[in-house]
């Protein structure tokens, strides 16, 4: 089963995420668990907790269809000392926050060398905040999001999510998320359905397709290699419908969160009933 859905508001309490979910019709979805521009949160209480399991279980999202998100202030590349360890112990609060309320995942992206260092060792650095917070948690997996190589940000090639996944420790706990916008940003071609097989190959050949434990599904504002990170609504964008019905016959697709994340909450409805309406 595909399972498409949407990054919702946590508007109230994260127990409002799966209701949100439900409202648009989601079969999966994704979420903060705190607000995502302050490095500090209280702790979940319990009762958040237990209501949100409950909505969950309501609303028949399982964990594996939850793809919670970190904090964008984090950057796990960041080479000055006390910057990396604040980026560390916001990453790892934000683990042992996905791992109280019984969730398997969390999406983040690698991080920044702020032309600071090189890119070899930032992604060492990235590498050593992932281990660190897989040894101080034990259920959730470490899932990057590719980047649409804006700036410094790290993640935006192939080759650097398999470094990042050669030097992580427990390979069981790492996986990707790929993103169809940052994809098209930063090169990889997803215009025709011939386009879009031949990057899924090269993902295949130099990470593997095994690794693949999501996506978000936004169209692009921007054409290929703008190297920006602009959404659009699905079919109102620059990559055309065909990458969109690849991915919603691929089995790699299967099983795993699909989440758009474009720019009208209003849509998001609509786009879900045409993204399954591709798999019919």
């Amino acid at each position: 089963m595909k399972r498409v859905g949407a990054h919702v508001s946590i508007a109230g309490g994260v127990e409002n995420a799966p209701l949100q979910a439900s409202l648009i019709g989601a079969k999966a979805f994704a979420m903060f668990t705190k607000n995502q521009r302050q490095w500090r949160a209280p702790k979940l209480t319990e009762a958040s907790i237990e209501a949100f399991r409950k909505n969950c279980s309501d609303g028949g999202f399982r964990a594996q269809d939850i793809l919670p998100h970190d904090s964008y202030l984090i950057n796990l590349g960041n080479p000055d000392p006390l910057k990396l360890r604040n980026s560390r112990e916001a990453f790892i609060d934000e683990m042992q926050r996905v791992e109280s309320l019984g969730l398997v995942m969390l999406n983040f992206h690698p991080g920044s060398h702020l032309n600071e260092v090189s890119e070899e060792v930032s992604l060492q650095l990235i590498a050593e905040s992932i281990n660190m917070a897989l040894e101080a948690t034990s259920d959730v997996t470490a899932v990057i999001e590719n980047t649409a190589g804006q700036g410094t940000n790290l993640g935006y090639r192939f080759e650097q999510l398999a470094s990042l996944i050669e030097q992580v420790e427990d390979k069981t706990r790492v996986g990707v998320c790929l993103d169809t916008c940052h994809l098209f940003a930063s090169g990889y071609d997803l215009s025709s359905t011939e386009a879009i097989e031949h990057t899924f190959g090269e993902f295949d050949r130099i990470v593997g397709l095994s690794y693949l434990r999501a996506m978000h599904l936004n169209d692009a504002l921007r054409p290929l290699n703008s190297h920006l990170d602009r959404h659009a609504s699905i079919g109102k964008g620059t990559i055309g419908m065909e990458a969109f019905s690849f991915i919603m016959h691929h089995s790699a697709c299967e099983e795993i969160p699909l989440i758009l994340e474009t720019p009208d909450s209003d849509e998001w409805s609509r786009e879900i009933i045409l993204l399954y309406s591709l798999n019919q």
